[in-house]
């Protein structure tokens, strides 16, 4: 399982945003990094310009200077032949600046002897007369270069606007496509857990599942959000900076493209570590989610029995195991990023010392003033693009193996939903020599044969672990048979999908479930081919509308998480009308009486009369007394059918069937005394 690729895969869903936000990206970058060059430009060109050859000219103009009645300028600023004019210079020796009435023909080390400058080079040597100026005629030299600062300040002001307006939009379109993945990916995670069998969560704690749900898919969030645009920055920021380095000066730019190979090693040296770590954290992390959720769905049981302390302990080891490997990956990424990253950086600047030395700063220096000053500021911010990279690692490798674990739950085997109209059943159910294992060769059902025909009532009893809800979980196909067949009108229900087979089938547990919501979706569960007046007369009819009536509001009354508010009678009426409202043609109550009053299980038993007509129903039950009408009873034991008959048959064969209504009936006799 490739991880990255297939997180590559769901990025394509937005890849027009994404090259979108991508394009504006390079566009700020391409606008920001103009900044140097403008700067060299300004200090090269404006700034030192003014030692730039001059030449004397014979009225004002535009560009001009007056200097001592003569008027001057630029011979770049010049549009004639400049050679036809006398040049001069201006040139700087320590701090001051010194008028030169005549060209110059070499450059070099200059110093000041009286009223000339003497300039060597080697063995070169020139002696130049020289006026020193004043403050207000070195103003007056600079006068024509004003415009030209103003020009390129508000350009760069300009530029940087733009690389505003375009930064601003890049993290709006790129953070909004990655929250748009990410919707998708949990859509398709919560979609998956729909789709895959009962059993998967056998082993699985409900905790588990929701960390996937949140936790990883959030860290996977932040790769999208956070570490993907740091990515794409840094890279396009960096490629930018060695490539305006390479225009400035390319013996010191492949120095420089030194720290490419080795931001390379030390980012796969880092996963290599920062994996292990990781993976363990996010276990650890599942782990907590896990205890947490358990916990609290067992907070009565706990109290009761005075587990606190004992759950405290064992929430605490895991939660000390989570600090240590958090700790220990701090460890790594203090060791591997800011660290690293200071280092290379006081590298970098030392190679830029050495190579330019101490001439740097001098008129014979290999680069001019403003590219050293462009080079010393592109340098400084390729370092911020590689911090930024490198800060994201950790998160990385924390969305990566968080893509892991979704990924492994989304490759798990499931079942599209299927949108297929099924014909109602009659409902004629056929179990021929079924064996079952929930684990391999740990039979819980063995060579279980039997019918149920149209309309008939069949009761399934046995002691605990007898296989009685094994049977309805097969015919459910939340597991699949090892050996025979279960067939539902004559056709194999291997052969149907899972929703095909349960869209005519209703079931009621002995534990009801109620969803967060009210009393009426609770029975419709929001299905629009079941009407309010279906919902409603199912409840009439299983005999919850006394109960109902009392609520504030009536059919629509809230209800929370499982129904907490409801006594279990109350739940388990709704349940069953749940079950009604979808009109199966095949019931199964499973235990569906074992936690309702008696009161309240003569009106379900009195609405089951009228009910069961034309429906095949089975019925899973310890009180023997309210399956005394069944057409069928099937007394199982350690997996296998034991006796089998109606009630008056198996009453008069006195089997296993006899003592355990004899014992029930005893009891209760006991227990009236």
């Amino acid at each position: 399982m490739n991880v990255g690729k297939r997180l590559f895969q769901y990025a394509l869903i937005y890849k027009k945003m994404i090259i979108f936000a991508l394009a504006m990206l390079t566009v700020a970058v391409a606008a920001e990094l103009t900044g140097p060059f403008i700067a060299k430009k300004m200090i090269d060109n404006h700034i030192l310009g003014i030692e730039k050859p001059w030449i004397q000219v014979e009225g004002p103009g535009e560009d001009t200077v007056e200097y001592k009645g003569n008027h001057y300028i630029r011979t770049e600023y010049f549009d004639g032949d400049a050679s036809e004019y006398p040049e001069v210079r201006i040139l700087q020796v320590k701090r001051d600046y010194f008028f030169i009435n005549e060209s110059v023909e070499f450059d070099g080390k200059r110093s000041l002897d009286g009223n000339n400058i003497v300039i060597e080079k080697g063995d070169r040597k020139a002696v130049h007369p020289a006026e020193e100026l004043s403050g207000d005629q070195l103003l007056g030299f600079y006068q024509p270069e004003v415009k030209w600062l103003i020009y390129l300040s508000a350009f760069y002001l300009g530029l940087l606007v733009i690389s505003a307006f375009f930064t601003y939009w890049q993290k709006y379109v790129l953070q909004k496509s990655a929250n748009g993945i990410i919707q998708h990916m949990r859509t398709d995670v919560f979609g998956q857990i729909q789709r895959l069998p009962v059993n998967y969560f056998d082993n699985l704690p409900a905790g588990k599942v929701v960390s996937r749900i949140t936790n990883d898919t959030e860290a996977i969030r932040e790769l999208y959000v956070t570490v993907l645009a740091q990515f794409f920055t840094g890279i396009i920021y960096i490629f930018g900076i060695l490539t305006a380095l390479f225009l400035l000066d390319v013996r010191l730019a492949m120095i420089c493209s030194i720290i490419i190979p080795i931001m390379f090693v030390w980012i796969i040296m880092y996963r290599k570590y920062a994996s292990k770590y990781n993976h363990l954290i996010r276990q650890r992390l599942s782990d907590l989610n896990a205890m947490i959720n358990e916990s609290i769905q067992g907070m009565p049981i706990i109290q009761a029995f005075r587990r606190q302390d004992k759950t405290t302990e064992e929430f605490e080891t895991i939660n000390q195991e989570y600090f240590q490997y958090r700790n220990k990956l701090l460890s790594l990424d203090a060791l591997m990023s800011h660290n690293l990253v200071g280092l290379l950086r006081n590298i970098a600047f030392v190679t830029l010392i050495w190579y330019f030395g101490g001439a740097s700063l001098t008129a014979t220096t290999v680069v001019s003033i403003g590219v050293l000053y462009a080079f010393v500021d592109y340098l400084n911010r390729l370092f911020q693009p590689i911090m930024g990279i490198v800060t994201q690692l950790a998160n990385l490798e924390q969305a990566l193996v968080s893509g892991e674990r979704v990924f492994r739950l989304l490759d798990r085997e499931g079942e599209d939903v299927s949108d297929t109209t099924v014909p109602r059943y009659e409902g004629n159910v056929v179990f021929d020599d079924v064996t079952f294992a929930y684990k391999e060769d740990d039979y819980v059902l063995k060579n279980i044969s039997f019918e149920a025909k149209q309309g008939e009532t069949v009761a399934l009893v046995g002691h605990t672990g007898s296989g009685k809800s094994s049977i309805m979980n097969l015919l459910f196909r939340f597991y699949d048979i090892e050996h025979g067949k279960i067939m539902i009108d004559g056709q194999d229900i291997q052969k149907m999908t899972r929703q095909d087979l349960r869209k005519h089938m209703g079931i009621v547990l002995q534990d009801p479930f109620l969803f967060t919501g009210t009393l009426a979706t609770n029975v419709s569960l929001d299905d629009p081919t079941i009407s309010r007046e279906t919902v409603e007369k199912a409840l009439r009819d299983v005999g919850a509308e006394p109960f109902i009536q009392q609520l504030p509001n009536g059919y629509d009354e809230p209800v929370i998480e499982k129904g907490s508010t409801l006594s279990a009678g109350q739940r388990q009426l709704i349940s069953f009308a749940r079950a009604l409202a979808y009109n199966p043609s095949i019931l199964i109550l499973d235990e569906a009486t074992a936690n309702i009053d008696t009161e309240t299980e003569a009106i379900i038993q009195k609405a089951l009369d009228v009910l069961k007509e034309g429906r095949t129903t089975f019925i899973i039950a310890h009180r023997l007394s309210t399956i005394k009408s069944a057409d069928q009873i099937l007394v199982l034991d350690r997996g296998q059918i034991v006796e089998r008959g109606s009630h008056d048959e198996l009453m008069k064969a006195k089997g296993k069937y006899f003592q355990m209504y004899q014992l029930q009936q005893g009891s209760k006799q006991s227990q009236a005394v």
